[in-house]
């Protein structure tokens, strides 16, 4: 007569692995692969399930073992960086995943049984309590204060806040950005060129309308110097600066 074996119930084949590395109490980073499979082989022998969905992962999880069980009586490979690999260390890595998910999900059951055994009362407070407000008294709120009290107050506060003021850096004015386009000043003094070939430099800067503008317009004149385009004269050191157009019609757009 056959003996009947209730077989326990595993929510998959990486449970069931986990299983019998517990039962057998080894490393799980030093899985003997040889013994683990033959244990889950018995195992999947032994299961009575109509669901192939559920048989084929265990099904799949067996071959995995097998094939790893093959690779470790094989020569062991070794990668790029000279290093043997060990046909485990991918199974290695989905236990400890899934070790740790499991453990993390009995966390949160307890978390849920105990948040089960909080109680919430929803506040029953009469209205007559809840829309009290303690009456204030003003005299005893002012108390000794009195007008004269009250302006030596105000102008304690009024200094305070003068003290604060920079005596210099208030008396500056707002600084502003002047938007100038280099671009723009280019094409302006070489228009310029075009009608007048040779010019006073400073007949140049008397059109402009800002400081910006002449700094710019100066420096426009240094690059058009430096590029050859224009000739700069002048006599003496104080004397006018001349600008002399070399080719005039290059300047056309």
């Amino acid at each position: 007569m056959a003996i009947s074996v209730k077989l326990e119930v595993f929510e998959g084949p990486l449970d069931l692995l986990l299983h019998l590395i517990d039962k057998n109490k080894v490393d799980i980073y030093d899985i003997p692969i040889v013994e683990i499979t033959e244990q889950y082989l018995d195992y999947i022998r032994q299961m009575e399930t109509e669901d192939m969905n559920i048989m084929s992962e265990f099904l799949v999880m067996a071959a995995t073992l097998i094939d790893i069980k093959c690779r470790m009586l094989l020569p062991k490979e070794v990668n790029e960086e000279g290093e043997e690999e060990d046909p485990r260390a991918e199974l290695v890595e989905k236990l400890l995943e899934y070790k740790m998910c499991k453990y993390m999900s009995y966390e949160l059951k307890d978390r849920m049984v105990t948040a089960e055994r909080s109680l919430y009362k929803k506040p029953t407070m009469p209205k007559e309590i809840s829309d009290y407000r303690q009456p204030i008294d003003y005299e005893e709120l002012i108390g000794d204060m009195t007008l004269a009290k009250l302006h030596e107050i105000f102008r304690i506060v009024l200094k305070r806040q003068e003290d604060k003021i920079d005596p210099v850096r208030s008396t500056f004015g707002k600084i502003e950005k002047d938007e100038i386009d280099m671009d723009a000043r280019t094409a302006y003094v070489e228009d310029f060129l075009l009608t007048h070939k040779k010019f006073s430099f400073r007949k140049l800067l008397e059109k402009q309308s800002s400081k910006m503008e002449v700094i710019v317009t100066f420096l426009v004149v240094l690059e058009l110097m430096k590029t050859g385009k224009i000739w700069i004269e002048q006599e003496n050191t104080f004397a006018d600066i001349v600008i002399t157009a070399r080719e005039a019609g290059q300047f056309a757009s």
